[in-house]
């Protein structure tokens, strides 16, 4: 029986997630065909339900990857929602647990998790993000919300989040509500002055809609270099989740000024290591070695893990 597992989203093309799983089940011997797969939201219920079916059949499905717009809807589709995303109501994880050997009766379940906020934890710490940190998270979509449940994993005290409209930041809110974050929803217009003075900033907004941002904060690094009051203060640290192009317009402004720049791919490969875990069933960490192919495979320096 050949084992299956796939990324879901749409546009999906794009995805490095085959490139990452790829590597890691090669590394591992394990025969595992990892593909993606473009899905709408109108979609998704069909898809699942084709899914199940397949399950039913005897197809070896081991777990699937869920991206963007697909998180939320996800939590609608799956047998039962563990950890974060329960509280969070977003899944990018689904796995799929067999039945105990000798339960004949028992039948596969679909358990959803969510990897993302591991994989933000993990890179920040990794870059030297501090305990308590003063935050900010820009953008108010899905990402957003494992954007602040890892914050307050770090311990943040509160948070600030900048929009594009104010009035559609429900999943932020809600996401914060739920695991107890105090949260102030602002307009993206004019938030340089409080991204600049930030000791974490997560950037959830898409490829290029930073960039006018990105110019308003290199206008103020360069204002702060030319004062006295204000000689040796840099940024702090800045995780920027679109990875496409690289490097950004505002991690580029955040790295000349000296601040410490956390590329999206690298929350990526922590998010995706968390997925090997589940759909392979291993109950350890995964071993280094298999991190670096992962890095190998999409051009991410080993250095960085």
């Amino acid at each position: 029986m050949t084992l299956r597992a796939a990324v879901l989203g749409h546009p999906i093309s794009h995805s490095k997630s085959p490139a990452l799983h790829r590597a890691a089940y090669a590394h591992l011997g394990v025969a595992l065909d990892y593909s993606a797969i473009d899905v709408t939201e109108d979609a998704l219920p069909a898809f699942m339900a084709r899914v199940r079916e397949d399950v039913r059949q005897g197809e070896g499905w081991r777990g699937l990857s869920v991206t963007m717009p697909l998180k939320s809807g996800m939590v609608r589709e799956v047998d039962e929602v563990r950890g974060v995303a329960r509280e969070l109501g977003v899944v990018n994880t689904v796995a799929f647990e067999r039945p105990e050997p000798g339960d004949s009766a028992g039948a596969t379940r679909l358990v959803g998790y969510n990897t993302d906020v591991a994989g933000i934890v993990n890179a920040l710490r990794h870059a030297g993000a501090g305990s308590a940190p003063t935050a900010v998270v820009l953008g108010g979509g899905g990402t957003s919300a494992a954007a602040i449940a890892a914050l307050k994993e770090l311990g943040a005290p509160d948070a600030d989040i900048f929009v594009r409209d104010v009035t559609r930041a429900a999943e932020a809110r809600a996401a914060a509500a739920a695991i107890g974050l105090p949260l102030r929803v602002l307009p993206l217009a004019g938030a340089a002055a409080a991204v600049a003075g930030a000791d974490v900033v997560i950037s959830t907004l898409p490829p290029r809609a930073a960039d006018p941002l990105a110019e308003e904060l290199a206008q103020l690094f360069a204002q702060r270099a030319g004062g006295p009051e204000t000689a040796g203060v840099r940024p702090g640290v800045l995780l920027d989740v679109a990875y496409d192009p690289w490097p950004s317009r505002i991690a580029s402004a955040w790295q000349e000024a000296g601040g410490i720049v956390v590329p999206g791919l690298e929350m990526l490969i922590y998010q995706a290591v968390e997925q090997v875990r589940h759909f392979t069933g291993l109950g350890a960490a995964v071993p280094a070695e298999v991190i670096d192919v992962m890095c190998d495979a999409v051009g991410a320096p080993r250095r960085v893990f």
